[in-house]
């Protein structure tokens, strides 16, 4: 495609899309508490229909179902899960069959955590049947009851033949990682690798053998092995330490692609033989990794560019002038705006399923037929929701007192001044490896459509800043990292864009501890503060709650917070409650496993003890995260009214000093 074909072929892209409706200038809290009605679309490779997870309006019940692409009215095939089950992960592993991977959903705000079990359907609903685990159901239900472990999707052959890779890990072997070739129709299955770790995810080369094993052991140390002949070398910690991490092979080579953080800083994306020779940088970010998420051409697979994981998304092409490139320009310039990811081809490459989403944009899927460039709709993630009604996410950067260079996400609230406006710091959960992005973020966008900013922080211990920005906020949850939100709340301030004396702080999970802990450490700075399904007792962690029953999640703990009793009850808010001379929220479910409701009573027991005033909300039956919309929408109607008690417009005049 020749730089003259790009206007010609902006002008053949014909939409189908459905029409946007009429809304009111505020959408009502109902629909930010709404879920989802079809979600993660696969393509199948004769690109005659697509597979997504069903999502039930009750936010707890998911189906698997199929469609065809020509009609998105009925599925040909809708097999309905047990309530809070979840299709983790679906494959197509031939034009007629699926292979799923089921989850648990723990709540709005948790992960889905995969069971284990795997099970296969064919494309109209019919011949399911159990692959892996240890459920009875399907026609191998007797043999799959001795499959006593956990199985994993890892990926399927270049061209689908009906087999996937699966990799397993025994219930009484749980430090082997083991990769099996399986038949999705038979069951049967042959073993690929097996290597003495647990938990090792693996890349499969073209020709169907395992090039590369990587993952982190039970002692929370990032290990990389390279198949060498009919064995594995482990490769050294230079390369361990850097988080190196292949992704591909290189088609019809000994090379492979591979992403890495050099000395633990930034990002880059390179080629390389498989020996680690001949390396040759293709992308590098010295402030943040780098992505080829939603980048590829069609089988074989070939990466033709990178996006920086900060920032608005921008591509950086390694080739502009070849067709897939210019197709990619040509489409991101019909949706300007819009971050443009190539989801799935159909094998042959005439079909391609793409999908556009933005800060004000949940996301919208489509279809583009690569030949005729005709563009056909097919569902928007969350039609409900208008995106010229959504307010702008701005990531800007900003120095902390030390001097490290954070990112800061502003969410500005439309038809406002964007100066001096009553605030809301918004902290992530997680802490480890989790970011936040530009992309449309449901809390941001609802507390930015009630007229506030909204200022997230990705503060040291985040994802996506390489590996040694994320270990800077080990055995620092209490301190640095409440230290890095703290001063993102001074630079706001400071660049006029929020109203020093109008400053709350909501968080949920880790976002929820960082709520109190920095209601505790700077009183003055904040007017209220809400936790939601959070953790306030540290100690708590290694007692209470699901990361405790797993080696690995101990070792996680003893990294990332440690195991000295005194600093543990230091950097603990049920220990600070004295402090605290703001209103405070909390929220929790009953149900919740990742912070048990111990938590909630823990702390509620501090403000007891300390005479501080505090106000609740509950819900039993709900786990991390309410998912029941009207439980939702409870949630989100009372913390608008909290906040707007506090710092609203309403809220009363005061004259408390910039912090």
């Amino acid at each position: 495609m020749t730089p003259r074909l790009v206007r010609p072929l902006l002008a053949a892209l014909c939409l189908a899309l459905p029409a946007t409706g009429v809304f009111a200038d505020t959408l009502p809290v109902a629909d930010f508490a709404r879920h989802a009605p079809l979600t993660s679309p696969e393509l199948s490779p004769d690109g005659k229909h697509l597979s997504v997870i069903y999502n039930d309006p009750d936010g707890k019940t998911h189906a698997i179902a199929v469609y065809a692409v020509g009609d998105m009215s009925h599925p040909t095939a809708l097999l309905r899960l047990p309530p809070y089950d979840i299709p983790a992960q679906m494959i197509w592993v031939s034009a007629t069959r699926l292979v799923v991977a089921r989850g648990k959903q723990d709540g709005s705000i948790g992960n889905t955590s995969y069971t284990g079990e795997l099970m296969a359907v064919d494309v109209d609903g019919k011949n399911p049947d159990y692959l892996y685990g240890y459920e009875s159901f399907g026609k191998r239900a007797a043999t799959r009851s001795t499959d006593r472990g956990w199985g994993f999707i890892e990926g399927t052959p270049t061209k689908t033949n009906g087999h996937f890779y699966m990799r397993a890990t025994s219930w009484t072997q749980q430090d082997h990682s083991v990769l099996y070739d399986v038949d999705a129709s038979t069951g049967v299955r042959h073993q690929m690798a097996d290597i003495a770790i647990g938990g090792l995810s693996y890349m499969v080369g073209a020709d169907g053998t395992p090039r590369f094993a990587y993952g982190t052991d039970d002692n929370f140390n990032y290990v990389v092995f390279r198949r060498d002949g009919d064995g594995w070398t482990r490769l050294g910690d230079d390369v361990t330490r850097q988080t190196f991490r292949p992704i591909a092979q290189v088609a019809d080579s000994q090379r492979i692609y591979a992403m890495d953080s050099p000395d633990g800083q930034g990002g880059e994306f390179v080629e390389q033989d498989e020996n680690g020779a001949n390396r040759k940088r293709l992308a590098y970010n010295d402030f943040s990794t780098v992505s080829t998420g939603g980048l590829w051409t069609p089988a074989p697979l070939r990466p033709f560019g990178t996006t920086s994981t900060t920032g608005i998304p921008s591509v950086t092409y390694f080739d502009p002038n070849e067709s897939i490139s210019k197709l990619h320009r040509a489409l991101s310039a019909k949706f300007p705006g819009e971050f443009v990811r190539f989801v799935d081809f159909s094998e042959d490459g005439s079909q391609l399923l793409f999908a556009t989403v933005s800060d004000r944009d949940p996301g919208r899927y489509m279809l583009i037929d690569t030949h005729t460039y005709k563009v056909t709709g097919l569902f928007a993630v969350e039609p409900w929701i208008d995106p010229a009604k959504m307010n702008e996410r701005r990531p800007l950067r900003f120095k902390a007192s030390d001097g490290r260079e954070l990112e800061a996400i502003l969410t500005f609230p439309k038809d406002k001044s964007p100066t001096n406006l009553p605030m809301v710091l918004l902290p992530h959960g997680g802490p480890h490896g989790v970011s936040d992005d530009w992309y449309f973020d449901r809390d941001a966008q609802f507390l930015a459509s009630r007229g506030y900013l909204v200022l997230q922080v990705n503060y040291r211990g985040s994802g996506d800043r390489g590996t040694a920005f994320e270990q800077a906020g080990w055995l620092k949850w209490g301190t640095r990292i409440q230290d890095d939100l703290l001063d993102g709340v001074k630079w706001a301030v400071s660049e006029h864009y929020a109203d020093p004396n109008r400053v709350c702080v909501y968080g949920a999970s880790f976002g929820g501890y960082s709520a109190m802990m920095t209601a505790e450490r700077a009183p003055a700075m904040f007017k209220c503060a809400v936790g939601y399904a959070g953790i306030y007792d540290l100690d708590m962690m290694y007692n209470k709650g699901d990361i405790k029953d797993r080696k690995s999640g101990v070792s996680y703990l003893t990294h990332v917070i440690g195991r000295d009793a005194a600093d543990l009850a230091a950097n603990s808010p049920v220990h600070g409650a004295d402090r605290i001379t703001v209103p405070v929220l909390l929220v929790h479910g009953e149900d919740d496993e990742r912070a048990p409701f111990a938590q909630f009573k823990a702390m509620k027991a501090a403000l007891d003890a300390a005479h501080k005033p505090y106000e609740t909300l509950t819900k039993a039956g709900e786990k991390h995260g309410f998912v029941k919309p009207e439980n939702v929408e409870e949630f989100y109607t009372r913390l608008q009214a909290f906040l707007d008690r506090h710092i609203g417009d309403g809220a009363p005049a005061t004259s408390t000093a910039a912090p």
